[in-house]
Parts: C-alpha cells; structure tokens; sequence
C-alpha cells in the first residue's frame, strides 16, 4: 500500500521523536504495530507539534460548573468534579489546551483537550466603565432602555443587540456607531431596509452615506449593502474579489441577523469570513434564536461567543444532537432539539441584550414605529405619471372624483407591499406573538389570507356578523390562530383583538382616525402588553407624503373622532394635491 506524503513525513518523525509530549509518544508505540494506522488529524498533530516543548503544571485547575455537570453526566461520575488534574500542557491553541492530566484522581494520566472557555477564570469583569454624553442627541432624545442597549455594544467588538421589535435596535446601533468613532460601517440588511437606514442614520450623522446598488461599490462613511449582492463584493474563494476588504472597514453592524443562521449558505459564508477579517461586528435580531438552539449558533459564533468553541458539544449539550447512519452508511446529525436552555441563556448573557417590550418600564403603552422602504416599479412611476398629467388640467374637479384616480396607485401600493409585510409577519411568528393585519383593499387581504391560511383569519365589509364574530373569537382564544387580517374600515372600530401584540398597517387611509383606532383594536382595556404599531412606507411614493400629512394632523388634533373624520379627509386630500403640484 502506498503511503502518502504527509503520513510519510510523521512516520519518520515519529522514529526520531524523544520530546515530552506524552500523546505522541504514545502514537510513536501505537505505529509499532502493523494493524494500527494513523488518521489525518494524528498526522496533523505529530507533523505540528513535534518541537512544542511542554510545559510542566502538576496542578489543579477549576472547571467552569456547567462543564462539570457535562462531565458527570457524560461519564457516569456520582458527582460532578470540581477541578481537573494537569500534569502537563502538551500543547495550546487559541482555544484549548492539550493536557496530560486526569480527569478525577481514580483515573490514569491521559491526554484529552480542556476547551478554555470551561477554564473557571474567578469570576473576573474585564468590561470598560463608560461615561457617555448623551446631550449631543438631545434634538432627538436618547431613551433610557437605548443607553443599555448603546453602552453594551460599545463595550463590546462582537455583540448581539437582540432586542424585541419596537425598541430602536437600528438608533442604538448608530448612536453606538457614532460615540465609537467608526470612520469606515459598513451595514449589511436585507434591500428592503436600506432605505430605512439611511434615513436613521442622517437623523444623527452629517457624514457621507451610500446605498450600494448592483454590482456599483461607492465609498463613503457609511455603506449600505443588501444580503442578495454580498457576493459580487467579497468571495471566500477568489483573492480578486475583495472590494469590501480593500475598502478599510473598521464595523460591520447586520440587520435582520438570523438571516445567516444557516451556517452552509453562501450567504453566511461571505459574511463569516468577513466578519473575521474585519473583526468587529455587531448582530442585530429580534428573534436570535427563531424556533431552534442551532439557529443560535452560527450568530454566537460570529461574536466569539465561548460555547461555539465545539459544535459537537455545543448541538449535544443544547439540541439534542444525536447522530445516526443513513441507507447510504453515511452519519447524520439531527440537531433539531432543544435541551439545557436555561444554560445556554446563562453561558451566553456577556454576548446578547435581550429585552421583551414588557421588561422595559419606561415605555409608551402603544409604540409606533414607521420602517421606510423603497418602491421599484416601472408600474407605479407610469400610473402616478399619468394621475399628474390629468390632475394638471383637472384641479378643479370634485374631490371624489381626484379619490377615484388615486385608488388605482394605492391599490397598486398595496400590492407591492405586501412582500414586506410577509417577512413582518414570519418574523412576529418566530417570536410566538399574535399580529393584526390592516388593509384598505381586498385583494391583498386575501393574499394573506391564502398565504397563512391555517395561521389565520380574516374580517372585511361583506361577511355577517356572525362570520365577523367567529373571527374575532377565534383569534382571541385559539393559541394555533396567530394572524388577523382585517378591512381597516370594518375591523377598525368595535371589536377587541387584545390577544394580538403587533400591529401592521399594510396601506394607508386618508383619515387619521382611521389608524388611531385601528391601532387600538389591540390596546385596549385587558391588554397586559405594550403593542407595537408598524408602519411600512414606501418613501419614494406618495404613501410617503400621506403619511408625513397624517401625521401632521395626528400632531395637531390629537385623536380625530366621530362626525369629524370627513373633514379632514378633506384636509388631507386638499394638502396632498397642492405637494404633488408643488414636486
């Protein structure tokens, strides 16, 4: 049998060796023997490592708790050990020792590998005391439960802001930015939110931002780029593709980070090897860990968390990790479980803030967030084209009539938004909350519909009211029901959806009071929770100018109510025609 290079090489070395490495001598004896053959991870060591010198310990070392209770299970110990004997460090990597050691003092010496993070370091706070000064966001105040947030990732290179929806993860991260004194972000997002960022960052920053497009790179101090076109500005393969290295980032902070849990797409590949060239990154979720502990590691990886040090012990110990021979004699993980969580959260809590909207007490009751998005359709742009030109030579027409022409454009609006509201809605979904879905059309609210047809239930204009009413009934009371797709008109006033935590306003109405009280079907009296109101806007359409005047209004008048709501519908049709002349 031929023998390959590498094997070759350690065999002589092996029949040279006289060092003190307790484990090669012991591969140097084993070889001795015709039926013992070395693997590559052997050869590896031995080819390595055949000049590290030892180093003597002959001492006890204490072990962290939670590796102890792993140890005693694992090996049938009656009781967890506390400490661990090392006669010798063979050898250390960045994140374990080789020992010659034992394990309880029953055993015989033997070589096995002591993971540093499972190395009791006293309980030591290497975290740097901060003192911020808050006043220059005064223009935009900073709230108290951000400062944790903010403090936390300026404490740290590598974090998890993880966050509920509706506590400001994004202004966090750009004040955090901002106080670090980054001359380089780059912020990796899904396209739909690039816009958003955008408009967050100018909020506070007067430096340069670009929105990166294609395969068209711009510099600048901030760099937005979407998961999709990662790729075309760093490979983990090709040295000729690396504009995003050769660009001098000194923080990368990405949004919507459970998009690279899944540690074999191309995607999350790009981004881990970026992540170490860079070296400092910041995860913003809402949902870190969706449904599964395995989804969790791929983002604790990113930030060095020490649990990640092993991802066998880690899927054993967290996700039940059993493996298995499929028919084609290949092993198998299934890592699907869930198991020691309460100790996944401890081991992890110095890399993640984590707070639900109900651990948070200076809260509004009802937290309305606007996410700004952006539209790209030849179909808009040719319909609203048209609406100007007509509305040129017809200002004088009735106001219903102009109502008429617009809802064609806002039909078309609330189409295009709705893969938006899809990923809203399957991000609440992970979090186990139960959403209201607003429209004022019917065909995007049967699209859901049929989208979610075993998750949800609906409620528009031409149903009974008992149909209306088993709506509501079950939404309310059937923990499998988590979404309620409704007519703004006929589900926004007289009915209580209190079960629901988060509320989505697919389209906009006219009337101000229209959102008011739809946002209120979920606060109402019984409602135990803060609700997040969550306003997706086109910024580059009209939406955008409809919902700055309905704002505008909200400001002035408070809560619209009763009689009054056509007059200012009015208003707010008035005012929208003289912008749209006025652009």
């Amino acid at each position: 049998m031929k023998i390959k290079i590498p094997e070759k090489e350690c065999l002589e070395l092996l029949s040279l060796y006289d060092g003190a490495n307790n484990h090669i001598l012991s591969l140097k004896e084993k070889v001795k023997s015709d039926y013992y053959k070395l693997n590559s991870n052997q050869i590896n060591y031995v080819i390595s490592n055949n000049e590290t010198i030892p180093k003597i310990a002959r001492k006890y070392i204490t072990i962290d708790s939670f590796f102890s209770s792993e140890l005693q299970e694992t090996r049938l110990l009656p009781l967890p050990p506390k400490k661990i004997w090392v006669e010798k460090i063979l050898i250390e990597t960045k994140k374990a020792y080789h020992v010659w050691g034992k394990i309880i003092d029953a055993d015989d010496l033997h070589s096995f590998w002591l993971p540093k993070s499972q190395v009791d370091q006293g309980g030591q706070d290497n975290k740097k005391k901060l003192t911020v000064d808050y006043d220059q966001f005064s223009h935009r105040p900073v709230m108290d439960h951000q400062k944790l947030a903010i403090e936390n990732l300026l404490k740290n290179d590598n974090y998890i802001l993880a966050d509920d929806m509706g506590l400001g993860k994004t202004t966090s991260a750009v004040i955090a930015g901002i106080l670090e004194g980054n001359k380089k972000t780059l912020i990796i997002c899904p396209s739909s939110l690039k816009i958003n960022w955008k408009r967050e960052i100018e909020n506070y920053s007067q430096d340069t931002i670009e929105i990166i497009e294609s395969n068209k790179w711009k510099d600048a101090s901030y760099i937005i780029v979407n998961y999709d076109i990662l790729k075309n500005f760093h490979s983990v393969d090709d040295d000729s593709i690396r504009t995003i290295v050769n660009s001098n980032i000194d923080r990368i902070i990405i949004d919507e980070a459970h998009y690279v849990s899944n540690q074999k797409a191309k995607r999350t590949k790009i981004i881990n090897d970026l992540s170490k060239r860079v070296g400092s990154v910041w995860l913003l979720t809402g949902t870190p860990m969706t449904s599964r502990p395995i989804n969790y590691f791929n983002l604790l990886k990113l930030v060095e968390s020490k649990v990640t040090d092993n991802w066998v012990t880690y899927v054993r110990r967290y996700c039940e990790g059993r493996q298995f021979r499929a028919p084609n004699g290949m092993r198998i993980w299934n890592v699907n479980g869930a198991s020691n969580l309460e100790e996944l959260r401890e081991k992890t809590k110095d890399k993640i803030t984590r707070r639900l909207k109900e651990d948070v007490l200076n809260l509004p009751d009802k937290i309305i967030t606007p996410i700004y998005l952006e539209l790209k359709s030849k179909e808009y742009k040719k319909e609203m084209g048209d609406y100007i030109s007509w509305s040129d030579e017809n200002r004088n027409e009735s106001l219903s009539i102009h109502l008429a022409k617009l809802t064609k454009i806002r039909q078309l609006i609330a189409n295009e938004k709705l893969k938006f509201t899809k990923e809203l809605i399957n991000d609440t979904l992970e979090q186990d909350k139960k959403i209201i879905v607003f429209t004022n059309f019917t065909e995007p609210l049967m699209t859901l519909h049929e989208e979610y047809k075993k998750k949800s239930v609906i409620l528009y204009g031409q149903m009974t009211k008992e149909e209306k009413q088993k709506s509501v009934d079950d939404f309310q009371n059937d923990p499998n029901i988590k979404i309620f797709i409704s007519n703004i008109k006929a589900g926004g006033v007289g009915i209580t959806l209190t079960s629901a935590e988060v509320v989505i306003m697919n389209d906009l109405s006219f009337v101000p009071s229209d959102h008011s009280q739809a946002e209120d079907r979920a606060f109402r009296i019984g409602q135990k929770k803060n609700v997040s109101c969550i306003y997706p806007i086109f910024d580059n359409t009209i939406e955008r100018i409809i919902y700055n005047m309905l704002q505008k209004k909200k400001r002035i008048i408070g809560a619209v109510l009763g009689d009054s709501d056509n007059n200012y519908s009015e208003d707010v049709m008035t005012e929208l025609f003289n912008e749209l002349h006025n652009i």
